[in-house]
């Protein structure tokens, strides 16, 4: 089993204030998963924190493109060179977001480590929403958070759709959508994209575990992969410290089954997990079940003989 390097990622610069005098409190998620003996339950490496800028809109309005863009865009960079470093060093990286902004760092390292490769990098997106609006679909953007798959893919502004010039990080035909709302507002612009889905309904009758084994099998021509969770896949009555909880989510159970079967393949490349929100968490009880599902599902890491060349 390759060993498992802990990273956070504790941005929140991609999600709207939830009031007028206060910031989210997903930046505070990584703390609150290691205040559960994570990392040592995981017998991982600490690999650290990247420290985000600071959240401050400013005088962002509707119509300015996407708030606190060029921070993104440098913490991007910066969470990828990190990222890089974890896998060259034949460990797995666990990314503890902080928002779904967090992606674009990952993107952009799937990319740099694809093109040193000489393949393509897929990514497998479980997400209660599909997090793609984009200029083209939308009146407007400003969080990056809700649009965080439509940059990954090359969609909207060229400072983070394009950062070093890599556009896209993921091909449409490389990327797998898991756990949205069967209502979601996009599911058609993903369709006419060719990314392919798996909403909620079908992930359940399907079965979680025989999901995994079926996306990974949408990437047999990629040469290996990495797991986007947004933990606002989980229905609300079980995960409700979300920003945006939506009902119609799976369970716990389901979630460590699909974990587990995602990266219990040498092609699964890293992990992050985003957008929980302790400060609707006083008690602790929604990080001690993420942190038992991570530890859960993470057992079945397994060492990937491409990523030991590289090291």
């Amino acid at each position: 089993m390759r060993r498992i390097a802990v990273l956070d990622a504790p941005s929140n610069l991609g999600l709207r204030p939830p009031t007028e005098t206060s910031v989210p409190g997903c930046a505070k998620a990584p703390g609150a998963l290691r205040d559960h003996d994570l990392i040592q339950r995981l017998d991982a490496r600490d690999a650290g924190c990247l420290t985000p800028p600071r959240y401050d809109p400013g005088d962002w309005r509707p119509g300015d493109g996407v708030c606190h863009a060029r921070e993104i865009a440098n913490y991007s960079a910066q969470l990828a060179g990190r990222i890089g470093a974890i896998i060259e060093a034949g460990e797995f990286p666990l990314i503890l977001g902080g928002d779904c902004s967090i992606l674009l760092g990952s993107a952009l390292a799937m990319n740099r480590l694809g093109e040193r490769l000489g393949g393509r990098i897929g990514l497998v997106f479980v997400d209660g929403h599909s997090d793609f609006r984009h200029p083209g679909n939308a009146s407007y953007v400003g969080a990056a958070a809700g649009e965080d798959l439509a940059l990954a893919t090359g969609r909207g502004q060229a400072d983070l759709a394009a950062i070093e010039g890599r556009r896209p990080y993921f091909r449409d035909v490389d990327v797998i959508v898991l756990g949205i709302r069967a209502q979601d507002e996009y599911r058609l612009d993903l369709q006419a994209a060719g990314i392919v889905t798996r909403p909620v309904p079908a992930l359940r009758a399907e079965g979680a575990a025989r999901t995994a084994q079926w996306a990974r099998e949408q990437l047999t021509d990629c040469v290996g992969y990495w797991v986007h969770i947004d933990v606002d896949v989980l229905d609300p009555s079980v995960m409700p410290a979300v920003d945006a909880p939506d009902p119609g989510g799976i369970a716990f159970p389901e979630l460590e089954l699909l974990l587990g079967g995602l990266v219990s393949t040498p092609e699964c490349l890293g992990v992050e997990i985003t957008v929980f929100d302790p400060d609707y968490d006083p008690d602790g009880e929604y990080a001690a079940d993420i942190a038992a599902t991570l530890v859960a599902g993470l057992a079945h890491v397994t060492t990937p003989e491409p990523v030991a060349e590289i090291a």
